[in-house]
């Protein structure tokens, strides 16, 4: 297995950004924690719902890349949302983000609402789950 941490971000505490490990030579299969929205210096830029969910995917697609891979390789994503509501009536903006960072490509993904995020100020977590072929 091999971490995969974007260098110009402050080290996580306690756990990895992304785990790749190889499946068969040449594809690998990729892991990337939940990524909120701040920065890689764990700077939140803003609390507006779509501005933060922005942040995230662009965090995913940034964790993904030191693994080689590229949003088209993500095959699962899991969204933990704070707010239904407020996740709900950003649909447009969200939608121009995902579209401008990863694309017209959509896997399968969940969304869930939770009661809190580790951070205060987190309105949505984001995981995902990639395979770079080989």
């Amino acid at each position: 297995m091999e971490i995969l941490q974007p260098p110009d971000w402050l080290p996580p505490r306690g756990y990895s950004n992304g785990v790749m490990t190889e499946v068969r030579p040449g594809s690998r299969l990729v892991f990337i924690g939940g990524q909120i929205g701040w920065n890689g210096a764990q700077q939140f830029e803003s609390d507006d719902f779509a501005d933060q969910t922005r942040q995230a995917l662009q965090n995913v697609v940034s964790v993904l890349a030191q693994g080689g891979g590229r949003p088209e390789h993500i095959t699962r994503l899991t969204w933990y949302v704070t707010d239904r509501d407020e996740y709900v009536s950003a649909y447009r903006a969200i939608g121009a983000h995902y579209r401008e960072i990863i694309g017209r490509h959509y896997p399968a993904m969940t969304a869930v609402q939770v009661a809190a995020l580790v951070e205060p100020r987190a309105k949505v977590e984001i995981e995902a789950t990639a395979v770079i072929p080989g």
